[in-house]
């Protein structure tokens, strides 16, 4: 398990834990990033979450990672995010100022949009 990716949610270590918790709490199983800052994940494909201290805590498999415009993502997606009121006026809200903080925020900017399952708990 040494040679795999290697990522945790978020911007900052507060909101990798924030992430973090919610994954374990089975209610996040999606997440998404700016397609200008990396690559899609493959259905299959394993990785290791690091909590905000950068220390291993969950190996998850992408279940599944579809490119799509942010002004095109919805409610679905939004609430398998997990985040807030699982509504897509949060994820919009929430994914707005994150992409932003990135430099990143376009309304038809391209996304990775991954489904994923967790395979052991560290």
């Amino acid at each position: 398990m040494t040679d795999l990716p290697r990522w945790s949610f978020g911007d900052s270590p507060e909101l990798a834990d924030a992430l973090l918790a919610l994954v374990r709490e089975g209610r996040k199983t999606a997440t998404c990033w700016a397609a200008a800052q990396m690559g899609p994940s493959v259905a299959g494909e394993r990785g290791i979450v690091l909590d905000g201290a950068g220390q291993p805590a969950l190996l998850v498999e992408t279940i599944s990672c579809v490119a799509m415009r942010y002004c095109d993502v919805g409610a679905d997606f939004a609430a398998l995010e997990g985040e807030g009121d699982l509504s897509l006026d949060y994820w919009r809200a929430a994914h707005r100022r994150y992409f932003t903080r990135a430099g990143v925020f376009a309304d038809d900017m391209d996304l990775w949009c991954e489904t994923f399952r967790v395979l052991e708990r560290f």
